[in-house]
């Protein structure tokens, strides 16, 4: 008897919730909400109005917009009519963006009012774009624009159809295809199919299913993003909120008291950011009278010391770390707590919960040496991460070479440099371009970071290299303050790494550390520190 094929297609996680509760709600800040029942509609009609304006499958449909429920019924509407969703990265420049607009090849774009000047900017050399969009907050506005619109989007959906047979194809098809944040030479795109979306989707909601006391995401948890839906397809959480037919809350903008609004407003118990969001959520005044005490976070983007997890402690957060990168869809280790770890004290838990964590189930995570040997789990040796999942990008759109090279030896080669200790902890030590070589020595950038984060003074630091005469290098610490006697600062923060240094928990390399004081740590559009961005600027400056 032959059964017949069942595809891994986005629809499935749309019309097999695990909760069928088509009353619930979806909110978009203090604009728009609607029930689940009315989203299904809404994504047969956005499905209608894209196939009316001539969108087939294969085709690429690109969206420029904040956070917003538009963008959510993007996420099922246009890869489920067997189109590419290209999620376009609004903070890139307008060469960036019309770069990866013609590199993807784009048809439509649906586009947020308030980034019509850039492609106004760019519009005569963009080749493939046959029509636009408009998405605004308020039909009625009088918005005047060069583009050749199709139309707004709340108007089309006015008339619109509510009903769609979405199609059945190869669950291989591709979905979604986004662009990295080149920070060398242009942006790369990535690109990822129904199958790999469906499938981490279930790993991830494997993985956090698993706890009861921690970290954990259920059936009462209310979803709010405040890593941007352009970036890795907001961690894949817009696809396991809505698959578990959860509330969800899309804030739009990140205003941080807006943000501390809508948690205590809407109820939000669930969300992700990079930790320059938390950092700035922490330090509005607005904090001091928000709860926070059922708010779980992941962090990630870029590492967060154990100082900065403790402070998010003290306010009641459930704070914890997840790892991955654009290529790997993204999510590959979650820095859980088992309930022995939840027993220690807060600075001990703080360690842990800032860790890169371990690996999810499906994910064949290693640290190898230059011959692809696996090092030993001791928690000291180190090596680079290397990994084997189901729903890691197959490689780079248009570009055969660097996507032999990312997978060399049978493994994706993520550039970070990490060790694992006996519990299967994973700890990242640096990226691989980031570690800084002392007098053949290294020194890890984020180790001294995670050390220098521990004076209270210290508001944001990032750690570079920079070049040495007679060391080759030594690393320079970038530091934001608002302490008044920067002298005796400095004196301070000399004294804490001497402190580590004495009891052999850093490189004695360390203490050719310099310090400079600066308003602002340079980031890239996702919120990461731009490291090389930084190196290049300090090395002139200190050279």
């Amino acid at each position: 008897m032959h059964t017949p094929d069942y595809q891994l297609l986005i629809k499935q996680l749309l019309f097999t919730p695990l909760a069928y509760n088509p009353n619930q709600e979806i909110v978009y800040k203090n604009n728009f909400r609607m029930t689940y029942a009315t989203f299904h509609e809404r994504v047969c009609k956005l499905a209608n109005i894209l196939t009316e304006l001539g969108v087939k499958e294969g085709d690429t449909v690109a969206i420029m917009d904040y956070d917003s429920h538009r963008y959510l019924e993007c996420y099922f509407a246009i890869p489920m009519i067997g189109a590419v969703m290209h999620m376009i990265n609004i903070r890139l420049s307008p060469e960036q963006i019309l770069y990866t607009i013609d590199h993807a090849q784009d048809d439509i774009i649906l586009i947020n009012s308030e980034f019509l000047p850039i492609i106004e900017q760019i519009r005569g050399r963009i080749d493939t774009v046959k029509k636009y969009v408009l998405m605004t907050d308020d039909s009625s506005d009088d918005v005047r624009t060069i583009l050749p619109l199709a139309g707004e989007y709340e108007e089309l959906m006015q008339n619109a159809s509510n009903r769609f047979d979405f199609p059945d194809f190869s669950e291989n098809t591709r979905a979604t295809t986004f662009y990295t944040t080149g920070t060398t030479g242009m942006p790369k795109g990535v690109y990822f199919s129904h199958r790999q979306l469906v499938l981490h989707t279930m790993g991830i909601l494997n993985s956090l299913g698993t706890h009861t006391r921690h970290a954990n995401l259920h059936q009462e948890d209310v979803y709010m993003p405040i890593t941007p839906m352009f970036h890795v397809h907001a961690w894949g959480f817009p696809y396991i909120a809505t698959f578990m037919g959860i509330k969800q809350v899309y804030p739009g903008k990140y205003i941080p008291d807006v943000l501390l609004e809508l948690i205590e407003k809407e109820g939000v118990t669930y969300s992700h950011c990079v930790p320059t969001i938390i950092h700035m959520i922490l330090n509005t005044p607005k904090v001091e009278s928000v709860d926070l005490s059922r708010w779980k976070i992941i962090i990630g983007g870029s590492s967060i010391s154990s100082a900065q997890a403790l402070a998010a402690m003290k306010k009641g957060i459930d704070i914890f770390v997840g790892y991955g990168m654009s290529e790997t869809c993204p999510i590959l280790s979650l820095a859980q707590l088992t309930p022995e770890m939840l027993q220690k004290d807060d600075e001990e838990q703080a360690h842990i919960r800032s860790k890169t964590g371990r690996a999810l189930g499906l994910v064949d995570m290693r640290i190898v040496d230059d011959e692809m040997n696996e090092v030993p789990h001791d928690g000291k040796s180190t090596g680079e991460i290397v990994v084997r999942a189901p729903w890691l990008t197959a490689g780079y759109l248009k570009d055969q070479k660097n996507s032999e090279n990312l997978y060399r030896g049978g493994f994706l080669h993520t550039g970070d440099i990490a060790n694992c200790d006996k519990a299967g902890y994973f700890k990242i030590t640096d990226r691989e371009k980031d570690i800084i070589k002392v007098g053949g020595e290294w020194v890890s950038s984020l180790e001294l970071e995670d050390i220098i984060h521990k004076h209270s003074s210290v508001s944001e630091v990032s750690v570079v290299s920079i070049p040495d005469e007679k060391w080759g290098e030594k690393p320079l610490a970038l530091i934001v303050t608002k302490a008044e006697d920067k002298k005796t600062l400095e004196r301070e923060i000399i004294n804490l790494i001497k402190e580590f240094i004495k009891n052999g928990l850093i490189a004695r390399e360390g203490m050719l550390l310099k310090i400079h004081f600066t308003d602002e740590i340079l980031k890239t559009s996702v919120g990461k520190p731009n490291k090389k961005v930084m190196r290049e600027k300090y090395r002139e400056l200190f050279a």
